[in-house]
């Protein structure tokens, strides 16, 4: 993958907490809006994500709010970064391929696995009726918490709990998307997934590959696509 397409600006922000969100003054906003144009167009839709409703959640949810003050200005670089507890927000082109695989419509109901910042969670609930997202690490999984609420995704439910096991009591879940990697795809998942579902889940305890799995009426169809690197998925395994 190439280094930041977009050069940054030599700026001063001016960085301030409230709710776990950094506020940036407002006279960046058009900097950040831009960054964001830039990341779509040249980092996503040039890779071959076609999917308008995907390029648009893009395009709206401000990344730059998701991640820890000290990479504010590294929000719409082409990588991952780090948002602390040894976790990462996911490069941009794979949290906007996750989601195009997912092939999520406006009246579905989506499962995630691995909130980590709440920044996939937020896509997801500019695409989805009801989002229901799962971290295992506390503190991760109430700072994403009170950035959605702030955000205003009342669409967007987390949970505190072990991935392995999904949220029962609200499946099944037309999709499924897992942000951190397990050795295998827990049972539990492919069962919570509704029939004509789509789970995208990266597996793999060294080399990993992104899995796009569907449950049809003839029995689970898997499909593998492209090698990827995620943290290791956590938690009791079922």
């Amino acid at each position: 993958m190439a280094a930041s397409i977009v050069p940054l600006l030599c700026i001063s922000f001016l960085i301030y907490q409230c709710c776990a969100i950094q506020k940036v003054d407002d006279r960046f906003e058009d900097e950040f809006k831009y960054k964001r144009q830039a990341m779509v167009y040249r980092q996503i839709r040039a890779r071959g994500i076609v999917n308008q409703a995907v390029l648009d959640a893009m395009l709206k949810v401000p990344r730059h709010l998701f991640v820890p003050a000290e990479y504010v200005t590294s929000a719409y670089e082409d990588s991952p970064l780090p948002i602390g507890e040894g976790q990462t927000i996911s490069q941009p082109y794979i949290v906007a391929y996750m989601t195009e695989a997912a092939a999520i419509s406006k009246n579905d109901k989506v499962l995630e696995i691995g909130t980590g910042s709440g920044y996939q969670a937020a896509i997801l609930g500019e695409l989805a009726d009801e989002v229901y997202t799962i971290e295992i690490i506390p503190e991760l999984a109430e700072r994403a918490r009170r950035t959605l609420a702030e955000l205003g995704y009342e669409n967007v439910h987390v949970k505190t709990g072990n991935g392995y096991e999904g949220w029962v009591e609200h499946a099944p879940y037309d999709g499924i998307v897992v942000t951190a990697a397990p050795d295998e795809v827990p049972k539990a998942l492919i069962n919570q997934l509704a029939m004509n579902g789509k789970m995208v889940i990266p597996v793999g305890a060294g080399d990993q590959e992104m899995k796009i799995i569907t449950r049809t009426a003839n029995g689970i169809i898997e499909k593998r696509t492209l090698p990827v690197i995620f943290v290791p998925m956590t938690g009791k395994k079922n």
